[in-house]
């Protein structure tokens, strides 16, 4: 279902977003979530826009090196993905250039996206993530690593980042500009520290200061993006050549539907029933189903996605808790079968944040680690085992 605003079009938006020989057109790209932006979920945004840039979850270099069965899963496409999107995480840049390399020739993906943004402790503690750009020769590293081994087949390196460790140790605008530097086709700033994890509001400011800063590639944002509104938004404010969504299409895929829209000018919005909804939740576990090659293991996954497909909805505690247990498409579609499948769009209840937006944190860092830019023996051995502590994809 789509509601139509009656309102003139919008203007002052991006074109088609250029990263590298690719043209994105809608402007509009998919952060790479864990355990969220699979090939299932990737499927089911595609359908009401297939012209947004999906990425892969994560994939950590020292798993690809290994051959790692499951990181090997993760990063299968679909065969209608165009450009195939993958990223990776690395912490060495020998690692990452042999992940690269392997990737490259394989002919696994069209498009590497580099992860400096990760803010969880089991990361940041060993130095990766976004504690890395703070350790700028590493960073360097890292990214003309991967840049010189994709460049043998034409295929462009992005960089995903954060604005810095914490608000007296920013990074974002060096770190844009070696990106640049090294050959990077594009950089993407999520406005918050790693000592904000998710709280807080996204610094949009700083995105736009990143797009005045780094003048010769694309400059992407990140951050509160709950929807089409949004976006614009962020575009006017920042000047900004496209947006990254993560947290707001947890539950609602028909965003990109909406992304794409606003990115031609529209103001048309999807709108959909609970049973609109309830379909495309049942549509997504089957996916998962296939993602899986295992009813039990898809079911469990997209037990996770229910509070998010029901927000603002009148499903009942019951209901809700009972889908949250499903462990069959069978039982699955016996609870389905029983909701208010008229019941319209809840509005303003069903819009706005989504996942957990916690607390600030002390980011766990490596002894030492602030002292200076360069890196110490100590902790070149400590960033080698961040990327083993990882590995498992």
């Amino acid at each position: 279902m789509r509601t139509s605003y009656a309102a003139p079009p919008l203007a002052g938006l991006p074109g088609p977003l250029r990263i590298g020989r690719h043209a994105i057109g809608s402007a509009v790209v998919l952060a790479p979530m864990a355990g969220i932006t699979n090939r299932a979920f990737r499927r089911l945004c595609r359908e009401g826009a297939p012209d947004t840039l999906y990425v892969s979850e994560m994939i950590t270099s020292r798993a690809v090196v290994e051959r790692n069965a499951e990181t090997f899963r993760l990063m299968e496409h679909d065969p209608q993905e165009s450009p195939r999107s993958v990223q990776l995480y690395s912490v060495d840049p020998v690692t990452a250039r042999a992940a690269a390399r392997i990737i490259v020739e394989e002919d696994r993906a069209d498009h590497l996206d580099l992860n400096f943004g990760c803010p969880v402790p089991k990361v940041t503690r060993k130095g990766g993530g976004s504690a890395l750009p703070w350790k700028r020769e590493l960073f360097r590293a890292i990214v003309g690593a991967v840049v010189q081994e994709a460049g043998r087949r034409d295929i462009p390196v992005t960089v995903k980042m954060r604005k810095g460790i914490d608000d007296e140790h920013l990074t974002y605008l060096d770190a844009g500009l070696i990106a640049q530097a090294e050959g990077a086709s594009a950089v993407a700033l999520h406005g918050r520290t790693a000592s904000q994890h998710y709280s807080g509001a996204a610094d949009w400011a700083a995105i736009r200061s990143l797009k005045e800063t780094v003048t010769e590639i694309p400059v992407l944002g990140n951050g509160d993006i709950w929807s089409a509104d949004d976006a614009v938004r962020m575009i006017a404010e920042t000047g900004c050549d496209g947006i990254v969504v993560g947290r707001g299409c947890l539950g609602r895929p028909w965003l990109f539907t909406d992304l794409e829209a606003a990115m031609r000018g529209e103001r048309v919005r999807v709108q959909p029933t609970l049973g609109v909804v309830a379909d495309t939740l049942r549509r997504h576990a089957a996916y998962l189903v296939e993602f899986y090659d295992d009813e039990r293991r898809g079911c469990r996954d997209i037990r996770k996605h229910i509070a998010w497909y029901l927000k603002g909805f009148p499903a009942g505690s019951t209901m809700r808790h009972d889908l949250a247990l499903v462990d069959s498409l069978k039982a699955l579609d016996a609870l389905l079968a029983r909701l208010d499948r008229d019941a319209p769009w809840p509005g303003e209840d069903a819009e706005g944040q989504r996942g957990r937006a916690g607390t600030p944190k002390r980011v766990v860092l490596p002894e030492g680690w602030l002292d200076s830019p360069e890196l110490t023996p100590e902790q070149q051995r400590l960033v080698a085992e961040a990327e083993l502590d990882v590995s498992g994809g």
